[in-house]
């Protein structure tokens, strides 16, 4: 009886498994296209925020459609490339830098004298986003991620055509601590940001957190933006993100491209677009 019993709750045990193991299989599957739609939209949404195109209840999609051109860049030689040619791990629509990152084939490790945003490894390529208007570059919007406090930050900086005005920076994931760390989503200082000069006459990163306010009268204003209070290190882990990212060991090479009129010129020969 005993042998009995114990035999009986182990086939149950594994039936109950197994049946939960189908519904979570099932639920997965049938699951993954709403998934996948939700995190487009979400990219989108956020894309479209630091670009001052988002409209509640308008259709996204759509608004991105007509104002948004995605690019893959070579982050090493600031060229843009055809994704095409590569295989589906890079694919501009379901482009992950988390994976890419520590992909044998697309990421590189960063030499520590160079992370500056401390996150080891990077991709090889990113897809950058540029708002047109008739064909006329109006803004262009960068992924940019670093280390915070708890957590790795992933956002997105917008550039004004001069590709020397910050017009908007956003976060779409951290871990920060609310009230805190977590203030890096507070509009009143995402606001900060607007109007900051990002690098010099000699093009070099000037943008900078400072830790306090920024003093709105001083010289520096124009380039500094004030610190979060209570969260010095989540600044911080900002300033270094943002100063990498637009640095010569980042976009640099792309910004420069693109200054010189040659972006234009790599989308030709990529036969993608123009």
């Amino acid at each position: 009886m005993r042998k009995d019993s114990v035999r009986q709750a182990i086939l149950i045990v594994l039936g109950v498994s197994l049946i939960c193991s189908l519904f979570v299989s099932a639920a997965a599957i049938l699951l993954h296209a709403t998934q996948r739609h939700n995190q487009r939209l979400d990219r989108i949404s956020n894309i479209l925020a630091v670009a001052d195109l988002y409209e509640e209840d308008a259709d996204l999609d759509a608004i991105y459609e007509q104002n948004i051109e995605s690019l893959m860049v070579d982050l090493q030689s600031g060229k843009a490339v055809d994704p095409a040619q590569f295989d589906e791990r890079l694919n501009i629509e379901s482009f992950d830098i988390e994976a890419l990152a520590f992909d044998p084939d697309y990421g590189e490790v960063i030499p520590p004298q160079y992370d500056q945003a401390r996150i080891k490894q990077r991709p090889k390529y990113m897809v950058v986003y540029l708002v047109k208007t008739d064909r006329q570059l109006q803004k262009l919007i960068l992924p940019v991620y670093g280390k915070g406090l708890w957590s790795t930050l992933y956002g997105f900086i917008a550039l004004d055509k001069d590709l020397r005005t910050i017009t908007g920076l956003t976060f779409y994931e951290h871990k920060e601590t609310p009230g805190l760390g977590g203030e890096v989503d507070n509009p009143r200082w995402k606001g900060g940001w607007k109007g900051k000069q990002a690098f010099d006459a000699q093009g070099r990163v000037i943008v900078e957190v400072t830790r306090g306010d920024v003093a709105p009268d001083s010289d520096e204003a124009r380039h500094q933006v004030s610190g979060i209070a209570g969260a010095t290190i989540t600044s911080r882990g900002v300033n270094n993100l943002v100063r990498y990212w637009l640095g010569e060991h980042g976009y640099g090479p792309f910004l420069s491209h693109l200054e010189q009129g040659r972006i234009s010129s790599d989308l030709a020969r990529s036969s993608r677009l123009e």
